[in-house]
């Protein structure tokens, strides 16, 4: 029997490096336990209460397909419908994530499936932000940090605007379902994106609240990024970042018009970018030299795609194996890549989980698992000025030679 592959960094080193976690769900990432106490103090009923339970019958490790598993987010966004709930999960969030070595990460939610009258979306992101800002101020005044031994923790809002919804998803979608009642189904869900963008300028400009950008998610397939595009107009010229769910539901091409229709500096999963079979656009004829010109087009402009190893293992059951993901060739192609947790309940992993799963998988050594912290922080919507994120990313390069050198590792 052939002796199991190790790693080559230590599973303590990764837990050491200053981590980023740039897509990451909060409605995909309670503590179980949370969840549970919350369901039961406001009336919402769970298949199962307990964790044991819940692991069982909704947060299961494989699932058939990307439907199946957004369905344990029915239970999480029904708890999460006041601003305590909101707050208490962002803040627990935060210090889970501070606990394991990550220093800055954009926590991505829809707020129009947590609103309703009285709660708007301005409220639910207060909420959010000021779970932020609890979890920043608590760990910040630590003395490591004050002293500059240790980088602090920062992070930031990205609101998700929905490709597909229907009217019972929240109270604020039946409401602008019935008053957009005769317009088509697409224009409707454009003007939603359009209001949740408005909403979110909003909620930064005038209260604070540490919005850094926007994402586009939900089922592709059907549901095309274009859409969209007057709301991502208005966030790139609101200087918001912009980043879409592509090439997760669909093949390159949906990448493409992420890119060009919304702007977006960053994709989220980008599984299929490699893919010339799932091209479905029949006026590509060469489909080869397309993904060959996507990917150059990709690598030119440092677009950087957010990796979500567990996830699209749970939800691509044609993937079979981590080893068949097509991370490996992203690293080939030198491309811009940060590993992300997705949703840490639903996947129940971590940011340093995810970067053990990458090195074992595919060998990386230090100047790669370097490289990936790098990009992972440069490529952020640090919701501060450049010279700011600058500084801050300094203290955090300065902090990963530290500890790579405190392991032994040059």
């Amino acid at each position: 029997m052939p002796a199991a592959r190790r790693p080559f960094l230590a599973p303590e080193l990764l837990a050491d490096l200053p981590k980023s976690d740039l897509h990451v769900h909060l409605d995909g990432s309670l503590r179980p336990e949370t969840l549970i106490e919350l369901a039961h103090t406001r009336r919402v009923r769970l298949p199962a209460n307990t964790v044991e339970g819940l692991h069982r019958t909704v947060f299961k490790r494989r699932y058939r397909s990307l439907g199946e598993y957004l369905k344990g987010f029915a239970y999480t966004c029904a708890v999460l419908q006041d601003h305590e709930a909101l707050e208490r999960t962002t803040w627990e969030l935060c210090r889970d994530a501070q606990a394991e070595g990550v220093r800055y990460m954009e926590i991505r939610f829809a707020p129009q499936l947590h609103s309703r009258p009285g709660f708007g979306i301005d409220a639910v992101l207060k909420a959010v932000g000021r779970g932020i800002e609890r979890a920043e101020s608590a760990f910040n005044r630590r003395k490591a940090v004050q002293d500059g031994t240790e980088p602090p923790f920062r992070a930031g809002i990205l609101v998700c605007a929905l490709r597909f919804f229907e009217p019972v998803f929240s109270r604020t979608y039946g409401d602008l379902s019935h008053a957009l009642a005769d317009l088509p189904r697409e224009q409707v869900f454009g003007i939603a994106s359009e209001t949740l963008v408005h909403a979110s300028v909003r909620a930064r400009d005038q209260a604070g609240v540490p919005v850094v950008g926007v994402d586009l998610a939900g089922m592709e397939h059907g549901y095309p990024a274009a859409d969209h595009s007057r709301a991502y107009r208005l966030a790139h010229q609101a200087f918001l970042g912009k980043t879409v769910h592509a090439g997760e539901d669909y093949g390159p091409e949906s990448i493409f018009q992420a890119i060009t229709d919304c702007h977006a500096e960053r994709i989220g999963h980008g599984t299929w970018l490699f893919s010339a079979g799932r091209i479905r656009d029949r006026r590509i004829k060469n489909r080869r030299r397309y993904v060959a010109e996507l990917v150059r087009y990709i690598g030119d402009r440092r677009i950087t795609l957010e990796v979500c190893l567990s996830s699209n293992l749970q939800t691509l059951p044609e993937l079979g194996t981590l080893e068949r993901h097509p991370f490996r060739r992203m690293l080939r192609e030198k491309l811009s890549t940060a590993i992300c947790t997705d949703n840490r309940l639903v996947s129940r992993t971590t940011a340093t989980r995810e970067l053990e799963l990458a090195t074992q998988t595919f060998r990386l050594d230090a100047k790669q698992v370097g490289d990936l912290i790098l990009y992972g922080f440069k490529r952020s919507f640090f919701p501060g000025s450049y010279l700011e994120k600058r500084a801050f990313v300094r203290r955090i390069l300065d902090y990963r030679d530290a500890v790579l050198r405190r392991h032994g590792v040059a």
